[in-house]
C-alpha cells in the first residue's frame, strides 16, 4: 500500500524536499497570502496589507516546521502585477522560505515571474500554475525555462464528474505540451471540488505515482469550504474538525504536498498532519522494514525513543531464520 514500483521523484524547492515513496518525507504543506477574503487585505487597489500580522504569520509558520518537521512553502496570490512584486519584496526581506506566485490569469503570472528572474530567486520560486485554460502553454513552459525557473505546479481539473482515469490523461496531454524534462520540479495538483471527490483525488494521486512517480497533492480546504451549511450546523468547532479530519486523511492517502487554505490556519492543519505523516511513517516502515531516513521526519524529530525500540524489533524480524539439522 506504502510502496511503489516506479522509481518516485524527489524534489528540491529551496531548502525543502518534496516527493519520494509515500512514509518517506512529510508532505509538503502549502499555505495561502493575500487570497480573496483574506483579512490581512487593507486595500488591494491601494496596495495596502497588515505587514505586522504578516509577520506574524510567516515566524509562525516557520516555527511549526521547524517544531514538526513538515516543510511549508507560502502560496502569493494577486490580481495585478504591482500587486504581486509588493508581496514579492516583502516576503523576500523577511523569508527564506521558499514561496508559489499565484494568479489565475497568464499574463500577469508570466509578468510576475519575469520580476521573479530579476531579483534572482527562481530556485526558491513554485509557479503556481499550468492549467487546461491557458492558451499558450508551450511558450510559457519556454519562457520560464529561459528565465531559469525550476518548479512548476500542473492543475489537472478540466471537467466536472472527473474521473482518476480522467485526470491521469490531462496530466499526459499537458506534460505532453510542457515537455517532461523541461523543469526539474513538477508538482500535480489532482485537484477536488467537493468532500466526497477528495476521495477520487487521493486515487487519482496514488495512480500517477503509480505510473509516472511525480509528487502528487490536492486542497482538502477546497472541499470543506464549498460545503454549503457546514457551519450552519455545527458552528466554527465543526468546520475545524471536519477539515482538520480531511488534510490529516490526505495526507495519509499517497499525497505529497497539501494546500492547506490560509497560512492563518498553519497551527491546526500542521499538527494534523504530522500526527497522519507519524502513522504513515510506522506504516510504512512495517510494510518494508526500513524507518524513514529523513531525519527531520516527524517520526524521527517528536518519537525518537519509540523508533529505537521499533528499528529493534525490525531488524529482528528481517533476520534470516536459522536452520537446525537433526540426526536421526
Amino acid at each position: 500500500m506504502f510502496v511503489f514500483k516506479k522509481e518516485q521523484k524527489v524534489c528540491r524547492i529551496g531548502e525543502v524536499i518534496v516527493g519520494g515513496q509515500p512514509g518517506e518525507n512529510p508532505p509538503l504543506m502549502i499555505g495561502s497570502m493575500f487570497h480573496d477574503g483574506d483579512r490581512l487585505l487593507e486595500s488591494r487597489s491601494q496596495r495596502k496589507f497588515d505587514r505586522v500580522r504578516a509577520t506574524d504569520y510567516i515566524k509562525r509558520l516557520e516555527s511549526l516546521s521547524q517544531e514538526t518537521g513538515v516543510p511549508v512553502l507560502v502560496d502569493l496570490q494577486a490580481i495585478q502585477v504591482d500587486e504581486m512584486k509588493n508581496y514579492i519584496d516583502f516576503f523576500v526581506e523577511l523569508s527564506n522560505l521558499p514561496f508559489a506566485i499565484d494568479m489565475w490569469r497568464a499574463n500577469p503570472r508570466m509578468e510576475a515571474a519575469r520580476y521573479v528572474a530579476s531579483l534572482g530567486v527562481q530556485d526558491r520560486v513554485l509557479y503556481n500554475s499550468f492549467t487546461h485554460w491557458d492558451g499558450d502553454i508551450k511558450e510559457q513552459a519556454q519562457e520560464l525555462k529561459e528565465l531559469g525557473f525550476r518548479h512548476i505546479v500542473i492543475q489537472t481539473y478540466e471537467k466536472p464528474g472527473q474521473m482518476p482515469a480522467d485526470t491521469l490523461d490531462s496530466l499526459r496531454r499537458l506534460l505532453a505540451l510542457i515537455g517532461e524534462d523541461t523543469f526539474e520540479t513538477v508538482l500535480v495538483d489532482t485537484a477536488s471540488v467537493n468532500l466526497p471527490s477528495l476521495a477520487l483525488a487521493c486515487v487519482s494521486s496514488r495512480m500517477i505515482k503509480e505510473e509516472l512517480g511525480y509528487p502528487v497533492g490536492c486542497c482538502p480546504t477546497t472541499t470543506t469550504a464549498t460545503w454549503t451549511g457546514l457551519r450552519g450546523l455545527w458552528g466554527e468547532p465543526g468546520f475545524h474538525a471536519v477539515d482538520t479530519a480531511a488534510h490529516s486523511l490526505a495526507a495519509l492517502l499517497w499525497n505529497d504536498f497539501i494546500f492547506f487554505g490560509p497560512v492563518a490556519w498553519a497551527s491546526r492543519t500542521l499538527l494534523a498532519v504530522s500526527v497522519a505523516e507519524v502513522i504513515r511513517g510506522v506504516l510504512r516502515a512495517y510494510e518494508t522494514n526500513r524507518i524513514p531516513e529523513n531525519e527531520k521526519h516527524p517520526l524521527n524529530l517528536m518519537f525518537g525513543e519509540f523508533v529505537q525500540l521499533f528499528r529493534a524489533e525490525l531488524t529482528k524480524r528481517s533476520m534470516p531464520q536459522q536452520t537446525f539439522l537433526t540426526r536421526n
